[in-house]
């Protein structure tokens, strides 16, 4: 006759069972929680200066027309402002990380025009086996501006010259100008080109820059 299965024996076995199962269903839990969670954009807002439509219409960003700083407006009511399509603005972050916007991509405005003083120029010596050439066009003083004061390069030379020793081979990044003067005209160099002013306000376009030498080509370098 068959003994009878023991109580304990039973209890002992369901015991066991439940362990491993809970060991199992622990296991998968522990499983798809490990899972790393797709990464979120970091910082606030990153922009691409090269696509301006990605703003929010309503974002409100530093704007200039001319030059000047006309206040906190949208990318739409910049472009107005300036008279130009929403995709022609320049757009980028001046050096407090603020968003600024402007048409030639000089979001600085122009520096304050220099006092009519000029260094002087110790004379040249000249020898009677080489004569340095006079300049076949008109001549004027040549200025750096150097983000606090204006100083003195020549005091006499061509606005081409005045350019070449100013930009050649100084390229900037988009949101950044570099200025200087050639006699009543200001000079600037925005991304691609250097730009010309009678009134320090309204720039023209003097001379384009190629951007993988940043030499001027049509200025014969």
């Amino acid at each position: 006759m068959a003994t009878p299965p023991d109580n304990r024996i039973i209890l002992a076995i369901g015991a066991g069972l439940a362990v491993i199962a809970a060991i199992v269903l622990a296991l998968i839990f522990t499983r798809g929680g490990g899972e790393e969670a797709p990464e979120g954009p970091r910082g606030n807002l990153q922009v691409d200066v090269a696509e301006p439509q990605s703003l929010e219409p309503t974002r409100e960003l530093r704007c200039f027309v001319e030059g000047q700083f006309v206040g906190m407006l949208t990318l739409d009511q910049c472009a107005q402002r300036n008279g130009l399509a929403t995709e022609a603005l320049d757009v980028g972050l001046d050096e407090t990380g603020a968003l600024v916007a402007a048409p030639t991509a000089s979001l600085a405005p122009p520096p304050t025009l220099p006092p009519i003083e000029v260094e002087d120029v110790p004379p040249i010596v000249e020898t009677p086996v080489e004569r340095a050439e006079a300049p076949s066009g008109p001549t004027a003083a040549c200025l750096r501006h150097t983000g606090s004061d204006w100083r003195s390069l020549s005091s006499s030379m061509g606005r081409e010259a005045c350019v070449q020793l100013l930009y050649s081979g100084t390229c900037v990044r988009p949101g950044e100008a570099r200025y200087g003067r050639w006699g009543d005209l200001t000079l600037r160099l925005v991304p691609g080109r250097v730009e010309q002013s009678s009134d320090n306000a309204n720039f023209r376009t003097l001379a384009e820059q190629d951007r993988r030498t940043c030499t001027f080509p049509g200025m014969g370098g």
